[in-house]
């Protein structure tokens, strides 16, 4: 791994908590930032009574305070450990997952939150896997343990397995790939994560998003292993770029009204810009 980097983060929504955090959360209390007005018969606490909303109300009835409580949420990366995953060109595409999975850890343990990890390939890949942990020292060595792994799987049906372990209670999900998978995946693994608040980040290379005009690519496909060699020429990089751009069209269409807006991150990992991303209203 290289130097861990701080990453800031905002989960949308509320999230229910039972420890104190950073967040903003659904649960309401008599400490916090004010919120609203209650009836005092259904949040019976006389130290909260509010005496104008009292004194204001024509029926007589007795208001309290309620104030918005502050709370730690789960945060988990699901990392794509699919043969597509180790593909190197302008930088090494799985190093750039670890040192952003890294910086997750770091960061969510830093404020409270707990983290997690769940890589998959054709199947949750256990051995690398951490469920959510407080621990900053447990949660980076997870990671570790990620960076000792080799991108191999042919097919990412474990992200589903990976879904299912995170079970009901909502939590901020970090889906991590290159997200060369096919429609129907890409769909399905919205589908089975439509319970949490899922933030895709697509790494991407600049040798795949811009291939030269003029020059021989001598192409391998990370999971059959079949060789290609192609004769660039301007028709057919623009036809290559054509297609990029189309895939990515694609998936904003598939992940709108089930996750956040696609993060794109381009041969290395840029703080100060994904932190930007995160924390957009």
């Amino acid at each position: 791994m290289n130097e861990i980097v701080d990453i800031l983060y905002r989960p949308r929504g509320r999230f229910a908590a039972n420890h104190v955090g950073a967040h903003t959360s659904s649960e309401v209390g008599g400490f916090g930032v004010f919120r609203d007005q209650g009836p005092f018969m259904r949040y019976p606490d006389a130290r909260r009574i509010d005496i104008r909303a009292t004194l204001r109300d024509p029926f007589g009835a007795t208001y309290v305070r309620r104030f918005e409580q502050r709370a730690a949420v789960d945060v988990y990366a699901l990392v794509d450990l699919s043969a597509s995953m180790g593909f190197v060109g302008a930088a090494d595409r799985f190093r750039v997952a670890v040192d952003l999975c890294a910086a997750l850890a770091y960061s969510a343990t830093r404020i409270g939150d707990r983290f997690g990890l769940f890589p998959y390939a054709d199947a949750l890949i256990d051995r690398s896997m951490s469920p959510a942990t407080r621990s900053r020292r447990a949660a980076l060595a997870a990671v570790k343990r990620l960076g000792a792994e080799t991108p191999r799987g042919s097919s990412v049906k474990g992200v589903l397995a990976a879904a299912a372990a995170l079970g009901a209670t909502r939590k901020l999900v970090f889906l991590i790939s290159d997200f060369r998978w096919s429609e129907r995946m890409i769909e399905q693994a919205f589908d089975a994560l439509a319970l949490h608040d899922v933030a895709p980040i697509v790494l991407v290379d600049s040798v795949e998003s811009a291939p030269p005009k003029w020059g021989v690519l001598a192409l391998r496909d990370s999971e059959s292993g079949r060789r290609q060699t192609l004769l660039m020429r301007p028709a057919l990089q623009r036809r290559w770029i054509e297609a990029e751009q189309a895939r990515r069209r694609s998936l904003a269409h598939l992940s709108s009204r089930r996750s956040r807006a696609a993060i794109y991150v381009e041969d290395r990992l840029d703080p100060i810009d994904l932190s930007i991303r995160l924390t957009a209203a």
